[in-house]
């Protein structure tokens, strides 16, 4: 009877070991993999600077931290971006995206969405995708639009950028 005694606590301490060593390693290896996306991250938070041309982005104060489409650029088809947006622009990780002609009606609509934590009023990553196809060819504007869940007009801020549709 003693002997099953030593031996049911010896199993005990070795599975407790065992687990410790399991957590531990989980533990090890999350981290490891944080510092992995963290740096395969460090070149998306970075996108190329806007920069202010002829045409400048318009916007009130600073927002725009960076975008991938840069003033002027000619676009078509369907093009990827991504960027930095400060100021308080999402709502559920979402901010609107729309492709307006020169006289800045809404030729099309769609989203981004944000990639890092987008319940702040500081920088916020975000990337989406819009198809140019079929649009008339010719001046336009890229714009970044608050997602506004209040719909009130006071609430709402954009930031455009001039782009031309080929």
């Amino acid at each position: 009877m003693k002997n099953d005694s030593q031996i049911n606590i010896v199993l005990l301490v070795l599975i407790l070991v065992l687990s410790v060593y399991v957590l531990f390693m989980e533990n090890k290896n999350s981290n490891m993999l944080m510092s992995i996306l963290d740096k395969q991250t460090e070149s998306y938070i970075k996108p190329q600077k806007v920069a202010v041309t002829e045409n400048p982005v318009q916007t009130v104060g600073s927002d725009l931290v960076s975008l991938s489409i840069l003033p002027n650029t000619k676009v078509h088809g369907i093009l990827s971006y991504r960027g930095v947006l400060q100021g308080g622009y999402f709502f559920e990780g979402n901010v609107l995206v729309n492709i307006l002609d020169i006289n800045k009606k809404v030729l099309k609509s769609s989203n981004a969405v944000a990639k890092s934590d987008w319940m702040t009023s500081g920088p916020v990553n975000f990337e989406g995708n819009i198809d140019f196809t079929g649009l008339a060819k010719g001046a336009a504007y890229f714009e970044i639009h608050n997602d506004n869940p209040s719909g009130d007009p006071k609430n709402d801020k954009s930031v455009l950028i001039p782009i031309t549709i080929e």
